[in-house]
């Protein structure tokens, strides 16, 4: 998730519109071990539980050899002491082409049973091991018992600490199994927009010169671009100790969001550049995989027993890490992936806000069958337009293609690149609502009149005030229109507009849900299904009538393809019994129903909470704190999403956490573990147990008969 709130421009837009141990050998050694915390700096972790196998992962780092390949072990029991070996495989290798990661799949494994594994790497006569870790297998097909995890999101490293992971480990929850909704880690070395340095951590690359500059002077940062890069992202991650301790107790299942690679990304695009220049990405994009596969204990092809090959996992444009899981009979799970097939947003960053999206006759046609009053509303001026290539506005013409010139080259563009895109956007039709400000502003005498001129719906109807920009693209998008807008595009090109999934995936997708006979049918999404939207048309303190509108909150989320959204909930409504989506990716906690369909979202485990950013943001902007704009977009944030979507039944916008989930035959239970936002730069590692206790909350939730409640 982008911080919607990085420019000052927002309210413009919206006005417009633990310590290491060390274990013996086992009997048939004869060389005496040691510490091994040396050669194991981001431990071990595994994932992808299955009833008959699970995948286990470690990296090696040895910097007298860094350019070998290394030998390892792996010993595998169902006892903590290692007595009785299910697995004793001595032939590994952590190959230096992979950073000394390995991930070897286990299998031949009896269901929904504990196991421990351990690593060990021998050098000069010398065992070094990991510390012990425990996994557990899913429980067998058809098995009539409840099944318990927890689900979480966004972790972003730099200024802060993961004290939610640290909660999690006091509970001590008997889980089968933690799902990683993604941004497991964050592209960027210091975004002062959203990233803290207060808190005294830090990433830094190996590397700097391979990475990506971005932003001038005190605000400069970098991204990661390379390999190196991205792996340097995983391996400061991987060794923070709360984080190590969950994955040494839990398997995972993970998916990515955008910051595995690039934030607000879409298939290999990147968006720093808000459409001043083409941003795809293939090798970075490739770079960001394969450090993903190589960090990450999962399995994308159905590997057979032994060492994954991670030079043969399909990449870019051919990734494949949605997949799905059965946990005995009453839970089946499907992973999705939204990143990696789903189209650009609807919106370009780079749209000239006056241009023209729906003609006369195709807003004449989205219309039909709506109210007259919603009718009428379009005949308004403000919807009026011309045709700006007409002899008759040669100077009207002129004096816009100056002022975007201006405006583009101001925005960083060279002469010849503003002028092509100069070229490409101020023609044809043009909404009279944004062109006569500019001309205003310039020559008023050359206003064109709207009267008598054809209705249109433009860019600048949907929120779109200003080149190059994120708000009326990504974030704070007039709902009403975008969504007029969507559904005109998503018949027109048949659906291929808001094709999240792809044609492969979407198969999958439906093949699945058809054919499990699972109790639930659980969704894993990166992002939220919750839709957010802020609904000002009845705030009689807010005097300015074009703010009083409805506005998706992000259109980066689901709420950028609301036509695939509605028709994917209601088939699943009409279709299959107990769906429910678990998501994150917002930073902020959410439980609705969304189309009869229940959805949960799960706060960020770090990250700036959506409140404080938006706080920021209209300080920075000069609007004071009592101003009725930030009362209701701020103070009010959780009550204003609640009123403006009858489906939520759960906001909170001002915390981190994660939820537990409670799987049962007639129910499940969703319990929100939260602590306010604003402790997140506090290492409480070194405090207390009572002191962070004592910061949680904890809220519990039922899902049943396609309703969400609380418990």
């Amino acid at each position: 998730m982008f911080n919607p709130f990085k420019r000052r421009t927002f309210l413009q837009a919206v006005v417009a519109v633990a310590a290491t141990t060390t274990f013996g050998c086992s009997d048939d050694d004869s060389t005496d071990a040691s510490a091994g915390s040396p050669y194991f700096p981001q431990s071990l972790a595994s994932g992808d539980p299955r009833p008959d196998s699970v995948v286990v992962w470690v990296r090696v780092e040895d910097k007298d050899r860094a350019g070998d390949d290394l030998p390892l072990r792996l010993e595998v029991s169902p006892t903590e002491d290692f007595k009785t070996l299910v697995l004793d495989k001595k032939d590994l290798t952590a190959r230096a082409e992979h950073d000394h990661a390995v991930k070897v799949k286990v299998t031949g494994l009896s269901a929904r049973t504990t196991y421990y594994y351990r690593f060990s790497y021998e050098k000069d006569g010398q065992k070094h091991t990991t510390r012990t870790a425990r996994t557990r297998t899913a429980p067998a097909a058809g098995d009539d018992v409840p099944v318990k995890f927890v689900f979480a999101s966004c972790q972003d490293f730099i200024g802060r600490y993961y004290n939610t992971w640290q909660r999690l480990l006091q509970l001590d929850e008997d889980l089968d199994f933690v799902v990683f909704l993604g941004d497991y880690v964050y592209e960027t070395t210091g975004d002062t927009s959203f990233q803290s340095g207060e808190g005294g951590r830090a990433v830094r690359f190996s590397e700097p010169e391979a990475a990506l500059p971005q932003g001038t002077g005190m605000t400069a940062f970098l991204a990661a671009n390379s390999l190196s890069n991205y792996r340097d992202l995983y391996k400061t991650v991987r060794t923070d100790k709360q984080l190590q301790a969950v994955h040494e107790r839990y398997p995972f299942i993970i998916v990515w969001d955008d910051h595995e690679f690039s934030d607000d990304c879409w298939q290999d695009v990147a968006t720093y550049e808000d459409g001043k220049k083409d941003e795809t990405q293939r090798d970075r994009k490739l770079n960001a995989e394969q450090a993903f596969l190589e960090y990450i204990p999962l399995d994308t092809v159905q590997s057979p027993e032994g060492a994954i090959d991670v030079a043969s996992e399909p990449r870019f444009p051919n990734s494949r890490i949605y997949r799905d899981f059965e946990y005995g009979k009453h839970l089946k799970l499907l992973v999705t992936d939204y990143r990696s097939y789903r189209p650009d947003h609807l919106i370009p960053e780079d749209a000239y806000p006056g241009g023209v999206v729906l003609d006369e006759m195709l807003l004449g046609a989205a219309l039909q069958g709506q109210p007259d009053a919603v009718k009428q509303t379009f005949q308004a001026d403000a919807f009026a337009y011309v045709d700006i290539d007409d002899p008759a506005y040669a100077a009207q013409k002129q004096v816009l293609q100056g002022v975007y010139l201006s405006q583009a080259k101001a925005a960083g563009l060279t002469d010849k690149d503003a002028a092509v895109k100069m070229a490409a956007w101020v023609k044809g039709p043009v909404a009279l609502f944004y062109v006569n400000q500019v001309l205003a502003a310039v020559k008023k005498e050359l206003v064109i009149a709207p009267a008598g001129k054809p209705r249109g719906l433009a860019y600048a109807h949907m929120g779109k005030a200003a080149l190059f920009n994120i708000q009326g693209s990504r974030y704070v998008v007039v709902k009403d229109t975008f969504d007029l807008f969507a559904a005109v595009n998503f018949q027109l090109s048949k659906g291929k507009s808001e094709d999240v999934f792809g044609p492969e995936q979407e198969a999958w997708f439906q093949q699945t849900l058809a054919t499990a006979t699972n109790t639930w049918k659980m969704v894993v999404s990166s992002t939220s299904l919750s839709a957010l939207i802020w609904d000002f048309r009845q705030q009689a303190d807010i005097t300015d009538p074009t703010l009083r509108q409805r506005f998706y909150f992000s259109v980066d989320q689901w709420d950028g393809f609301p036509t695939k959204k509605k028709v994917m909930l209601n088939a699943l409504k009409k279709d299959v019994s107990n769906t429910v989506f678990i998501s994150g990716d917002i930073h902020a906690s959410f439980a609705s129903v969304e189309e009869g369909v229940p959805t949960l979202t799960a706060p960020a485990i770090t990250s700036g909470s959506i409140k404080s950013l938006a706080s920021l943001a209209l300080i920075g902007a000069g609007y004071a704190t009592g101003a009725p704009v930030y009362q209701h977009a701020v103070t009010e944030m959780d009550q204003t999403l609640m009123k403006s979507n009858p489906g939520l039944r759960f906001a909170d916008t001002d915390s981190h956490g994660f939820v537990v989930m409670e799987v049962k035959a007639d129910e499940t239970l969703a319990t929100f573990h939260l602590i306010p936002a604003s402790e997140v730069a506090k290492d409480y590692s070194k405090r207390a147990d009572s002191e962070l206790e004592a910061k949680f909350t904890a809220k519990t939730f039922r899902v049943k008969n396609s309703d969400i409640q609380p418990a």
